[in-house]
């Protein structure tokens, strides 16, 4: 690697070239403050905090955009760099809401963190009248224009990482604002509600549209209040409560649930058991049919993210019968809970209040869908976020950090491995593949430790090819065939492979997508990280840990699945399961701005 050496506040450095002054700086064990700048996410130097001063240089660069060169004389911290800082920073903050202490962000926001850290004391440039705005509230997503500071971090993870292009800049100068088209509503607009746009906003411009005060009055109520809390959670809670991101909490997450009076605490594990013995079932359907020589939509492309479903449904609605039909895990659960749970009470559905704790916002959008009813009621009745449970547990005052491990409830509590790695890229594929494998041959997936290895790490686009050999003769004639699998997270990804498969040129047979880089361990709803990659990582090998500590690692091995077959839906891919743990999608195309109407895109 190519190194090169400049001078930082009077320190001979080395960096490699190529890299920014910023990168040079911090490199070399220098602070260099910054708001807009994101690693791996926003670099396009918006709010110029970062300036230094260059020795010949008549301007103060942006040094998240500016290219170390030999030679280069930077002061990071000199009297004109603190004071141009400083008046930036009192711009920046003469027309934002001040209302602080009753912002979900006050203990969490970057603005106020670099005002300490820049000895910000006053306001010399805030207007005459008050800040001016509005606050927009989705399903998944809220959004307060008056905590907006325009550092487009969310510009860019919508448009260039998540491919949906719904905010932009709009207008110019003191006009500008970053928002919808024409000012639309997010709620009208093709917004997947993946929730990345929060995850990345500095402010509480952007935040998970809250569902506590529902849980609270829930809990008060006569109501049966059933929580279920999905893989992710479990591996990111901890957060919340200042520990290292991976370490595992499931047991002093149910501990902290059942202290905070829910009826009963069940595992979305258990559903997602409960998915793979659905969607196994269906991949096989298919693939059967087409190795018969007759018909069936391959590949077949899985359904538990519901940003990605969206995504689709708007982008791609003619190739919805790609899309597996079985709901996502937690709206499954939702539906066991109200409609066989329930029923083994002796309860009414409409007196069951089911909680789903996820590390997702678009939960709370998919919630809402008419597809996520059975017999006139909503699979699920709120969406908790992992920080909205965070901050529940506080605000119950709990001490998290002392409780003891307790269990989850059975019956719907009991789950494999398999399905704890749903909570990040390539679970749902492995998952299913250890069921299928052994379903069609016999035999246990001939991987190491069960963990397919192409499709294990953190690339937008992973790949293999499955051998099946020696397979039962009730699957097909044939001696054996290959099952061509990929997986995708981030909707970059997705549309990538989508524009394969509207070609018709997709060579797969199977493929998982999850709406948000990483899966489920990054959703939109987790504790915020800004070492994305190092916090992704730390996620990821948890889940794998929680997996391989499992004494059942496939889900067609959970008794609770088997016994729930036989009391109930008879066999997978059966009437009931049909009626209540399958769905359908909406053919919604791109929103057209001029005619104020959505429409099904034409494509070559």
């Amino acid at each position: 690697m190519s190194m090169i050496n400049l001078t930082i506040n009077g320190i001979p450095c080395q960096t490699p070239k190529g890299t920014t002054i910023l990168q040079a700086a911090r490199g070399n064990g220098i602070h260099v403050p910054s708001l807009c700048h994101l690693k791996d996410v926003h670099k396009y130097g918006t709010c110029r905090i970062c300036v230094v001063e260059q020795v010949g240089a008549k301007n103060l660069q942006a040094s998240c955009m500016v290219e170390a060169q030999e030679g280069m004389e930077i002061y990071t911290h000199s009297e004109r760099v603190r004071k141009a800082r400083k008046t930036l920073y009192q711009l920046m903050i003469s027309d934002h809401n001040k209302n602080c202490l009753s912002c979900l962000r006050n203990q969490d926001c970057e603005l106020q963190a670099l005002g300490r850290e820049l000895a910000v004391q006053d306001d010399p440039y805030a207007g005459d009248e008050p800040y001016h705005g509005l606050v927009d509230v989705s399903e998944s997503i809220t959004r307060d224009t008056t905590k907006c500071i325009l550092c487009r971090r969310c510009v860019t993870v919508c448009n260039e990482i998540q491919t949906v292009s719904v905010l932009n800049a709009q207008n110019r100068g003191f006009d500008t604002k970053i928002a919808p088209v024409t000012g639309m509503k997010l709620g009208d607009t093709n917004c997947s509600f993946c929730g990345q746009c929060v995850a990345v906003c500095p402010t509480g411009a952007l935040s998970s549209t809250v569902h506590e005060d529902r849980v609270w009055k829930a809990l008060e109520s006569h109501k049966h209040v059933i929580v279920q809390t999905a893989p992710a959670v479990r591996v990111a809670i901890g957060e919340c409560f200042g520990l290292e991101p991976g370490t595992i909490q499931t047991g002093r997450m149910v501990a902290a649930l059942r202290q905070m009076g829910f009826y009963r605490v069940f595992d979305t594990n258990w559903a997602a058991d409960l998915t793979i013995m659905e969607e196994g079932t269906e991949f096989l359907q298919r693939f059967a049919s087409v190795l018969d020589g007759g018909e069936a939509t391959l590949p077949m492309i899985t359904s538990c993210s519901p940003g990605w479903v969206k995504f689709c449904e708007n982008h791609f609605p003619e190739q919805l019968d790609h899309l597996s039909t079985c709901k996502s895990p937690h709206t499954m659960m939702g539906a066991v809970i109200k409609h066989y749970y329930a029923k083994k009470l002796g309860l009414k559905p409409e007196d069951m209040f089911v909680v789903s704790v996820m590390p997702c916002t678009a939960k709370k959008t998919e919630i809402a869908r008419a597809e996520m009813m059975n017999d006139g009621l909503p699979n699920v009745d709120a969406v908790l976020t992992t920080r909205e449970l965070g901050d529940m547990i506080r605000a119950h005052g709990i001490n998290f950090l002392n409780l003891p491990e307790e269990e989850f409830d059975n019956p719907l509590g009991q789950s494999t491995g398999a399905a704890d790695i749903f909570g990040t890229t390539g679970g749902v594929m492995e998952a299913a593949l250890r069921t299928v494998y052994e379903i069609i041959t016999g035999r246990e997936l001939p991987f190491p430790n069960l963990h397919v290895s192409p499709i294990v790490g953190l690339e937008e686009i992973k790949e293999a090819t499955i051998k099946l050999e020696n397979v039962k003769p009730e699957w097909s004639n044939a001696e054996g065939f290959e099952v061509k699998i990929a997986v995708t997270s981030g909707l970059r990804g997705a549309r990538k492979l989508m524009e394969q498969v509207e070609a018709g040129t997709s060579p797969y047979h199977f493929i998982e997508v999850m709406g948000c880089p990483g899966g489920c361990i990054t959703g939109g709803g987790q504790p915020r990280t800004f070492h994305i990659n190092e916090t992704r990582k730390a996620r990821m090998e948890a889940i794998y840990r929680e997996d391989e500590g499992k004494p059942l690692r496939k889900s067609h091995e959970n008794p609770d699945i088997k016994a729930f077959y036989e009391d109930c839906a008879g066999e997978p891919g059966g009437h009931w399961s049909h009626e209540y743990l399958h769905t359908h999608y909406t053919k919604r195309g791109l929103f057209n701005e001029m005619t104020d109407e959505h429409f099904v895109v034409e494509k070559d």
